[in-house]
């Protein structure tokens, strides 16, 4: 079995779980909560990431729960795993919702990479009790502390940043979480990609929606479009569907990996990809995203994506759909574009 190294160094410490109630949470993406299953009373998974959501929800030895907020039932859980993720406004964000679910007196163990500031752990805890480090190894970190203290209420709307958007005549507010792509602020790759867009129509798609900026400016610029966003983050999904609330616009969201759970064929094929996941730079979904877009496009359907300009997706795209056009880039972003 292939781990993480913080799965790694949990499994050190497997001891501090024995016939525990554990909830997981995090940075977490390998089987390590099947393995902690033998060894716990019981594992619950919290995640926001929707492809670990689908290869754990068939798995009868653990509980899987997706969302940007945990919703299971809390009661009888007695020891949280955090595996600290890599955007500290992030970690706030899953520390605060946890502990505001449990118990006083509930233990936590938190894992991550020291190059993640993992270290920073002690100090967000302190409020809650104690956190020591336990172990070390592999470049990482383990700590146990125990929540002596009550978490305040968890409200989910006093964690979104806004930021306003200005932009070809629209003036939008944009709503994020911690975590989402270009948190509280407005990508210039993004800028690249809604000043050359091509007038929309019919039904469309913006892959990896993230807050919603590309989908909630093309649905004010196109308010007859056949709108649907989609991301893997649960984070994101609860971001658009918040900067479509307060913009007052309308569209379907959906948590997908990749065209996991989408329907149908598109118009248009819209994306400001990602290519990081965690700490490491990762390219596997915007692969698939090209590889396959023949057959969630419409005929004469486009592909449309910004990326930065040393990734090299137009040999992609020309396998893919027979050619590549660049209709605009910059010394830092590209617009590469196709039709099927």
């Amino acid at each position: 079995m292939s781990y993480s190294a913080a799965s790694q160094v949990a499994l050190r410490q497997i001891e501090f779980f024995e016939n525990r109630n554990v909830l997981l949470a995090g940075e977490l993406a390998d089987a390590f909560p099947i393995e902690l299953a033998q060894t716990a009373a019981s594992v619950t998974v919290f995640t926001t990431n929707y492809g670990f959501y689908r290869s754990l929800a068939a798995r009868p030895q653990v509980t899987a729960h997706f969302g940007a907020e945990f919703d299971g039932d809390a009661a009888s859980i007695d020891m949280i795993l955090l595996y600290w993720p890599k955007a500290k406004a992030e970690a706030e964000y899953l520390m605060a919702m946890l502990l505001a679910k449990v118990a006083p007196g509930t233990e936590i163990c938190v894992v991550g990479e020291n190059r993640s500031g993992v270290r920073s752990a002690e100090k967000m805890f302190g409020p809650f009790g104690p956190l020591t480090k336990y172990d070390s190894a592999r470049r990482c970190s383990f700590y146990w502390g125990r929540c002596d203290h009550s978490a305040p209420t968890f409200v989910l709307q006093d964690w979104f940043r806004s930021y306003p958007l200005e932009l070809g005549g629209q003036s939008l507010t944009i709503r994020s979480l911690p975590g989402v792509f270009s948190h509280g602020e407005f990508d210039k790759g993004s800028e690249l990609l809604l000043n050359t867009l091509p007038a929309l129509h019919g039904k469309v798609l913006d892959f990896g929606c993230g807050a919603g900026v590309i989908g909630a400016f093309m649905k004010a610029n196109h308010p007859d479009i056949d709108l649907e966003l989609c991301d893997i983050s649960a984070l994101a999904i609860a971001s658009a569907q918040e900067t479509f609330r307060v913009n007052q616009l309308e569209a379907r969201f959906t948590a997908t990996d990749v065209y996991s759970d989408l329907q149908g064929h598109y118009d248009f094929l819209i994306s400001n990809p990602p290519f990081h996941a965690g700490l490491k730079t990762f390219y596997a979904a915007t692969e698939t995203l090209i590889a396959e877009a023949p057959q969630h496009l419409t005929t004469g359907g486009e592909l449309i994506i910004v990326a930065n300009s040393f990734l090299r997706y137009p040999p992609l795209i020309e396998a893919s759909l027979g050619h590549c056009e660049q209709p605009a880039g910059n010394n830092k972003f590209n617009i590469y574009a196709a039709k099927k």
